[in-house]
């Protein structure tokens, strides 16, 4: 039998060939004109919505394209500097994206990349929060500099073993030289912080709470962009001493010495604090309320005793079971003083998992009432249930950050709260680390049942069944949602 010796034999390794050129670009949102990267369409013109994968950058610098008949490659031929890292650290996981683009004679220039579901298709995936939030921060940093940094280089003092906080260690990877250097130095060794099992944990709480707050700031290549001293100054005047002004003027029209813009005479209005109908004058200026009581006006509206109300909050409901769109429930309820509602998307993501949930928030901006989101908690409701979606708390984690998005709604499974199940206390877990509310579902809980759940971080409930439960709940600060 023969035998082979490879101890000696040189490997031909073929080294990666870079296909493209990186340009320095400033623009805050992309475009055709000004792509975020150009990709080779001398061979195929692509569509304007292509699904697929960047290539790991080290071996190939290119996306497959999904076709139905397979796969097909594309060079990348240019990319903005600052989204260098980005790409690279796409085609190192193997995340699956859709490109908006345009064919131009220089190549498909994609100006929009969006995560989708592992398989393909168009519904995009949970994590695609993270890539938005992270090419938002890309766009709003300045073009790194030429200048070759080693982006290896390790810090001394910590070689232990890890523990992972992925979403910073990621984001740290895609931002890059976008980042100050001096703020990526102290990122990375707050970094080795949080990662090492040889600090307490309060110390590694410490470094992680630190770098999630360093790394919100919106920074600059050069850290803070110098600005003009005239626009300091005119900042300062038209801002700061501006707001000086207002709170003058809005004094001088609460005590009476100065006219208010607008006087609504002989007002019944609601005093939502004493809960009671009270009679007076309602002076605005600047448009606030400045006093009640006896006013002058620059312009007078005498109201003869009909009732001013302040604009009503629907604290929980599903708007969606309405069974019209955000729009058209829009205009049905302002209407009757409806200003705010808070809304829990449970049916619709029942039926469409996260696509329903992004529908929702999507279709409810820019209405004449505002809306605000409970994230649904328990999609399925039961286990029983056969539901078109299952989302746990890595499916919901990413909207949380949105700024319509105030907590997580009524925790229907509280058997599931009170006997620890895992899920149930990570959705929980989840929402109190981006400090977010819980809403409470617990019908007739009562006695050390209740206490496990309340214990748990549930501090309101959007169901009561009798009085005695209300009671027993608000003696254990437990309010009403």
């Amino acid at each position: 039998m023969p035998v082979f010796d490879f101890s000696n034999t040189t490997e031909e390794k073929k080294a990666c060939e870079c296909t493209y050129t990186t340009f320095q670009s400033n623009e805050n949102t992309a475009s055709a004109k000004y792509p975020i990267l150009v990709l080779d369409n001398t061979a195929k013109q692509w569509k304007y919505h292509s699904c697929g994968m960047f290539t790991n950058q080290t071996k190939r610098t290119a996306f497959e394209f999904t076709q139905e008949d397979g796969t097909v490659c594309a060079d990348i031929l240019r990319v903005d500097a600052r989204f260098v890292n980005l790409l690279r650290w796409l085609g190192e996981n193997h995340i699956n994206v859709r490109l908006s683009g345009e064919n131009t004679p220089d190549g498909y220039a994609v100006y929009k990349i969006r995560e989708i579901a592992f398989g393909g298709g168009k519904k995009l995936s949970a994590e695609d929060g993270f890539l938005q939030f992270m090419m938002e921060r890309l766009f709003a940093s300045s073009a790194p500099s030429e200048e070759a940094v080693d982006e290896e280089q390790e810090e001394d003092g910590d070689d232990m073993k890890l523990t992972s906080i992925q979403s910073i260690t990621d984001f740290m990877t895609c931002a890059g030289r976008t980042m100050p250097d001096n703020i990526r130095l102290w990122a990375r060794r707050n970094l080795a912080v949080a990662r090492s099992n040889e600090v307490s944990p309060e110390e590694r709480r410490h470094a992680q709470r630190a770098l999630s707050i360093m790394m919100n700031i919106q920074w600059k290549n050069n850290y803070f962009e110098a600005i003009d001293p005239k626009e300091a100054r005119r900042i300062l005047d038209e801002e700061l001493y501006g707001m000086e002004r207002v709170k003058q003027r809005i004094i001088a029209v609460a005590s009476g010495r100065e006219k208010a813009d607008l006087v609504l005479k002989n007002a019944m209005y609601l005093n939502v604090f004493s809960n009671e109908f009270l009679q007076g004058d309602i002076a605005v200026a600047n448009g606030l309320i400045a006093g009640i009581g006896e006013y002058e006006g620059e312009n007078e509206i005498d109201v003869n005793g009909k009732l001013v109300l302040p604009g009503f909050i629907d604290a929980h409901i599903h708007l969606e079971s309405s069974m019209v769109t955000p729009s058209e429930f829009a205009k049905a309820v302002v209407s009757h003083g409806t200003t705010t509602v808070i809304t829990d998307p449970h049916e619709i993501a029942n039926v469409m998992g996260t696509d329903g949930i992004e529908y929702m928030i999507q279709s409810s901006q820019n209405l004449p009432v505002d809306v605000h989101f409970m994230l649904p908690s328990c999609v399925p409701a039961t286990e029983f249930d056969e539901s078109g979606a299952e989302l746990a708390y890595k499916d919901i984690d990413s909207y949380f950050e949105h700024k319509k998005v105030l907590g997580l709604a009524e925790m229907m499974n509280y058997v599931g709260v009170i006997n620890g199940d895992d899920d149930v206390v990570s959705k929980i877990v989840a929402s109190q680390a981006h400090h977010k509310k819980i809403d409470g579902h617990a019908p007739e809980l009562s006695g050390n049942d209740l206490n496990a759940y309340i214990a748990a971080g549930v501090y309101s409930c959007t169901l009561y069944t009798s009085t005695t439960q209300r009671d027993g709940s608000l003696s254990r600060r437990q309010t009403s949602a």
